[in-house]
């Protein structure tokens, strides 16, 4: 299936760990098994979109040197394993150096395990944005069509991601398609042109208040509102995810 795919955006507030979340959710219910890892220690959130309360996560497993299968949250919902973040030790926020090899080292190791494995990483240009990225087979860039948002995505391609093989461009909360098509066309440029890098765009997800509903609410959105447009924009790039998965196998 997919491997590993890093979830990665410049800057917050563009909805990236939703999008995991529910772009997870749309993987497992092909059949696929599922992990989602919330990597933004220190801010993690996760818990907090699927209503979980867990004493189970990345900075109990660091603390007390416990393995990561043991910290493994089968939320029944949505059918994902998750391996959560927890949200406010500042030890981990700042967490470098040998410490974040062998975080990477074994979440590549549990990763295996799984069709798919969705990383949700922390916003901006920090070193375990950066590791993590490159542990994984692909990468989303996600980014909405707000200037600071393209800008910030522009600086983490520039820094992190413009030799990354596996990367694709997500164009999150368009007024429409036309609006992200735009924002994806700006972005691409500005990368072929200073960076020498093509941006393919894998999926543009239109802004939708069924969103802030389903967060609000603590539901994932394909439960709460299956119908929503940004859930068939998810599910959309879900199937675009999987069939070009499919054609590179056929072509290998």
């Amino acid at each position: 299936m997919i491997g590993t795919l890093a979830i990665a955006s410049g800057k917050g507030g563009v909805g990236k760990t939703v999008l995991a979340v529910t772009l997870g959710h749309a993987l497992a219910r092909t059949g696929a098994r599922v992990l989602v890892v919330d990597a933004d220690l220190g801010l993690a959130n996760v818990d907090v979109h699927l209503g979980l309360v867990e004493d189970r996560h990345l900075g109990r497993a660091l603390a007390e040197g416990r393995p990561l299968v043991e910290m493994i949250v089968r939320e029944p919902t949505t059918g994902l394993d998750l391996l959560l973040g927890p949200s406010g030790w500042r030890s981990l926020a700042a967490l470098e150096g040998e410490t974040l090899e062998r975080l990477a080292r074994e979440i590549e190791v549990l990763a295996a395990g799984y069709d798919a494995a969705l990383f949700d990483l922390p916003a901006g240009i920090g070193p375990r944005t950066l590791r993590l990225a490159r542990l994984a087979r692909r990468a989303l860039l996600i980014a909405t069509p707000e200037p600071t948002a393209l800008t910030d995505a522009y600086a983490l391609l520039k820094v992190g991601l413009k030799d990354h093989p596996g990367l694709g461009l997500v164009v999150n909360m368009a007024e429409d398609r036309a609006d992200g098509t735009n924002a994806a066309r700006t972005l691409a440029t500005t990368a072929r042109r200073f960076l020498d890098r093509e941006l393919p765009v894998v999926g543009i997800v239109r802004r939708d208040p069924r969103i802030a509903d389903a967060i609000a609410r603590q539901r994932p959105l394909l439960v709460r509102h299956p119908n929503a447009p940004a859930a068939a924009d998810v599910e959309e790039l879900a199937r675009s995810l999987l069939g070009a998965e499919l054609a590179g196998r056929a072509a290998s």
